[in-house]
C-alpha cells in the first residue's frame, strides 16, 4: 500500500508539474573531529517522497552511481580508506537485470580525511542521479564545502551566484536558436477510448457462449417454464420474459462491481495488476486449464450448494423467483462462460480505463445471453427455426479451447517481456500459434478426436470451409518469419499486434537500436533531416540510465500504432541528458542555470539536459517534445513517461495535424 500510495503521489505531482525544475535531493555538509589531524566529511542527502538515490556502488550498465571528488590541489590532506555510506535498500531492477542499491527519504556519505598541513576548508562536488517511479533526472553536480574551523552543517543549495553569462548566444551557438525563437502550436490531443468497442467484444463473447452445450440446450427448458401456465396472461407471461432478461445482464454486471471498489481506491491498481508478472502467469496457467477444459477433459463447475440454493429461490415464485432462475442459469452454464469471462477479465484488466471497461464487456456478454432466451420466451414459434443440439455443439466448445490456449501463451509473453527471461521470444511464440492452429484445422477436417466428440461420417460444409480459413491462418503466421530487409527483423503480422511480442525481440533478428527507428542523436543533424523530408520532429529527452526511459523504448514503441508514427510520420532525435562523451573545447561554456546559478557544460550530457531546461522547464526523462520541421515550434504540450498506447498515440496524432494545419 505504501508503494502505492507514493507512485499515486509521484503520477500526482507529474500531472501538476510536468513542466517544472525539479530538485528532490538537498545536500549538507558537516564534519565530525575524529582526533586534532583526522576528520570525517559527511555528506548528508535529504531526499524528498517517492524519489530515490543511487548508491556509489551499481554495477556496469547499471544507472549512474552516485560520486564524489574532493579538491586537494595542495596535497594538503590525504585519504584513509573510501567514502562509506549506509545499508540502503537492494532491489532486484526488472529492467537493468541485476541488484541495484539506492537510498529513500535520506542517506549519509562519510569520508575520512588526516591532514597533512595547514587547511581550513575541504572542497568537494557530488555528482548523483535521482529517479522516481515515472521519471529520472539527468545527473547533477552540487558542490560541498566541509569547514575545519568548526563552521558545519552548511545547507548546500543547488545553485550558485549569477553571472552575466550571455545565454542567448551561447544557445545559438550550440543549438541553433534560443528559448525566444519558440512558439506553441497547440494541437488537440483527442484520445479516443470507445466503451461501445468493449461492449461490442462481450456481446460477441455471449454469442459464443450461446453456442455451448452448457447453454444452448437450457434455451427449450426456460422457454417452457415461462409458457406451461396457460392460466396465466399473454401480458403476464411477456413480463416476465423480460424481465427475466433483464436479471441475466444484472447478474454479470454485479460481477464487476468489486473492480470499481478497487479502482476506486487506487486509481493505478488495475494497471498495477495488469502489468504484475505473477498475475500473467496465473492467467497463462488458468487459460490453459479452461482450454483442456473445453476439449472436453474435466469439466469445470461451481459448488453443488450454490446451485442448490438458487434452485430453491426460483420457488419463491414472482419477481425473486425469476431472479433466482438468472442467477441459476449463470451458476449451471459456468463451465462453458467462465473461460469466456475469464478473457473478458483478463482483457479489460490489460487496457486503460479497466473497470468500466469490464463492466462494458460484462454488459455485452449479458445482453447477448440474456437477449435470445427472452426473446424466445416471449415468441415461443421462433424456437422452429433453432437447430437442434448434436454434436456440433462440442465442435463449438473445442473450437473456444484452442483459441484459449493461443491465448494463454499472449499472457506468458507479458511475463516473458517485463522479466527479459528470453523464453519466449517471436520465434517461439509463432512456432506454438502455428502447432495451435494446424491442430485446429485438423481437429476440423476430422483428423484429430477429443473425448466428447461424436463420430464424424461425413465432413459438412461448415467444417471444411473452416478448415480451410483455420490453415489460411496458419499460413499467415508463417508469414511472419519473412525478414524485412529495411529494418533487419521479421515482418510485423497486423492481425497479432498487441498480442505477440515485438519484432526485434527475437534470437535470430535481434534489433541493434530501437525496433531498429531511424534515430538522430545530434540536435542540428536532426533538425536538417527534418527540413529535407519536410516531416515533423519528436525529440526524445533520455538516458541511458534511465528505467521508465527503457520501458517506453521496449514496450510501448514496438507497438504498431506507435511503430508507424515514429517510422514514418516523425523524425526522431534521441537526446541522451546522461552521456558522458566530453563536447569539444569550443562547446565547454559556462551557461545560466534556468533556477539562478551558472554551470559548466563538459560532455553531451551537460549540454543536452542544459537544452531541455532552458528551452522546455523541464528537467525529468523521459520526457517528449514534438516540433515543426525548422524546430522553432512546439506542436502540441510535451509529456513523459505515457505507457499507455492510446494516450500516447493521441499525442503524437495532435502533433502532426497541428503540423499539416500549420502547413
Amino acid at each position: 500500500m505504501k508503494k502505492q500510495l507514493l507512485l499515486l503521489i509521484a503520477l500526482l505531482a507529474f500531472t501538476v508539474g510536468n513542466s517544472q525544475i525539479l530538485e528532490p535531493v538537498k545536500w549538507t555538509a558537516s564534519i565530525e573531529k575524529i582526533s586534532d589531524t583526522q576528520y570525517n566529511l559527511v555528506s548528508k542527502a535529504t531526499i524528498d517522497p517517492g524519489w530515490h538515490l543511487y548508491s556509489q556502488n551499481v554495477p556496469e550498465d547499471g544507472p549512474i552511481p552516485t560520486t564524489f571528488t574532493f579538491d586537494d590541489a595542495n596535497g594538503a590532506f590525504k585519504f584513509v580508506g573510501n567514502t562509506g555510506e549506509e545499508a540502503g535498500r537492494v532491489v532486484n531492477d526488472p529492467v537493468f537485470q541485476m541488484r541495484i542499491k539506492f537510498f529513500e527519504k535520506s542517506a549519509v556519505f562519510v569520508q575520512r580525511v588526516e591532514l597533512l598541513g595547514d587547511v581550513k576548508t575541504v572542497n568537494g562536488t557530488v555528482e548523483f542521479m535521482v529517479c522516481d517511479d515515472s521519471r529520472c533526472l539527468p545527473p547533477t553536480e552540487v558542490e560541498l564545502e566541509f569547514h575545519l574551523n568548526g563552521v558545519s552543517n552548511k545547507k548546500v543549495e543547488n545553485t550558485i551566484e549569477n553571472s552575466v553569462t550571455d545565454n542567448d548566444a551561447i544557445n545559438n551557438a550550440l543549438y541553433g536558436f534560443t528559448p525566444k525563437d519558440i512558439s506553441l502550436q497547440k494541437g488537440k490531443v483527442e484520445v479516443k477510448k470507445s466503451l461501445w468497442s468493449i461492449f461490442g467484444l462481450g456481446f460477441l463473447g455471449g454469442l459464443l457462449a450461446l453456442l455451448t452445450p452448457c447453454v444452448f440446450p437450457m434455451i427449450p427448458l426456460t422457454v417452457s417454464f415461462f409458457t406451461k401456465k396457460g392460466d396465466e396472461s399473454k401480458s403476464s407471461g411477456f413480463g416476465k420474459a423480460v424481465l427475466y432478461g433483464f436479471f441475466i445482464l444484472l447478474v454479470y454486471l454485479i460481477l464487476s462491481i468489486p473492480f470499481h471498489l478497487l479502482d476506486s481506491v487506487n486509481p493505478d491498481i488495475l494497471n498495477e495488476i495488469s502489468t504484475n508478472v505473477w498475475l500473467n502467469i496465473i492467467f497463462f496457467v488458468v487459460f490453459v486449464f479452461f482450454a483442456f477444459s473445453f476439449f472436453g477433459y474435466y469439466e469445470l463447475t461451481l459448488p453443488s450448494s450454490w446451485t442448490n440454493t438458487t434452485t430453491k429461490g426460483e420457488n419463491a415464485g414472482g419477481i425473486i423467483g425469476i431472479f433466482f432462475m438468472a442467477l441459476t442459469l449463470a451458476i449451471v452454464s459456468f463451465s462453458c462462460t467462465g473461460p469466456i469471462l475469464g478473457s473478458l477479465l483478463a482483457g479489460s484488466l490489460t487496457a486503460d480505463g479497466g473497470a468500466w471497461q469490464l463492466t462494458a464487456g460484462m454488459a455485452g456478454f449479458g445482453v447477448s445471453l440474456g437477449l435470445p432466451f427472452a426473446l424466445f420466451a416471449m415468441f415461443p414459434n421462433m424456437m422452429n427455426a433453432l437447430p437442434k443440439s448434436g454434436g456440433w455443439l462440442n465442435t463449438t466448445k473445442v473450437i473456444l479451447g484452442f483459441l484459449e490456449l493461443a491465448l494463454a501463451f499472449k499472457f506468458l509473453s507479458n511475463a516473458d517481456l517485463v522479466k527479459h527471461w528470453g523464453l519466449l521470444k517471436i520465434e517461439p511464440f509463432l512456432i506454438i500459434w502455428i502447432l495451435i492452429f494446424v491442430g485446429l484445422a485438423l481437429y476440423l477436417f476430422g483428423k484429430i478426436k477429443f473425448p466428447h466428440d461424436s463420430p464424424i461420417k461425413k465432413l459438412s460444409f461448415s467444417r471444411i470451409s473452416g478448415g480451410i480459413l483455420v490453415a489460411a491462418f496458419a499460413i499467415y503466421l508463417a508469414s511472419g518469419f519473412r525478414v524485412n530487409k529495411e529494418t533487419n527483423t521479421f515482418t510485423p503480422l497486423t492481425l497479432l499486434s498487441g498480442l505477440a511480442p515485438p519484432v526485434g525481440y527475437s534470437w535470430l533478428y535481434p534489433s541493434t537500436t530501437t525496433n531498429n527507428l531511424k534515430t538522430f542523436k545530434d540536435l542540428k543533424e536532426g533538425i536538417a533531416y527534418a527540413k529535407s523530408v519536410n516531416k515533423p520532429i519528436m525529440i526524445d529527452f533520455t538516458g541511458y540510465a534511465c528505467v521508465n526511459c527503457r520501458k517506453m523504448e521496449e514496450h510501448v514503441w514496438p507497438l504498431e500504432k506507435i511503430d508507424n508514427y515514429l517510422r514514418n510520420e516523425y523524425v526522431l532525435i534521441s537526446l541522451y541528458v546522461d552521456d558522458k562523451k566530453d563536447l569539444p573545447e569550443a562547446e565547454q561554456v559556462e551557461v545560466n542555470r534556468v533556477n539562478g546559478g551558472k554551470r559548466l557544460l563538459k560532455n553531451y550530457g551537460h549540454k543536452w539536459a542544459n537544452f531541455q531546461t532552458q528551452f522546455f522547464k523541464s528537467n525529468s526523462q523521459p520526457y517528449y517534445v514534438l516540433l515543426n520541421a525548422e524546430g522553432d515550434t512546439v506542436l502540441t504540450e510535451p509529456v513523459g513517461y505515457t505507457p499507455d498506447e492510446d494516450e500516447y498515440a493521441a499525442f503524437l496524432e495532435a502533433g502532426l495535424q497541428a503540423f499539416k494545419a500549420m502547413k
